[in-house]
């Protein structure tokens, strides 16, 4: 993938940044197995899969602190 699509992390809210933490772990998973077909037939597996889920969600937590680190926790100065 050689598209430039990640210009920052700063984001305006929380909810938009939590969005970005999806994205990125959506998009870790693609760079990872780049095969489309070969994503389609694991997704039945870790679906339903309580351990599965469970993995996904901490990478869109840990994700989603990378981008709250990035905008100050969306302080207000």
């Amino acid at each position: 993938m050689t598209d430039i699509w990640l210009k920052s992390l700063l984001t305006r809210t929380p909810q938009e940044g939590f969005e970005l933490a999806i994205t990125l772990s959506r998009r870790g998973v693609k760079y990872t197995q780049p095969d489309a077909a070969v994503l389609q037939e694991l997704r039945s597996e870790y679906a339903n899969s309580a351990e599965g889920l469970t993995a996904a969600s901490q990478v869109v937590a840990i994700n989603f602190q990378t981008v709250a680190a990035a905008n100050d926790y969306w302080r207000k100065p």
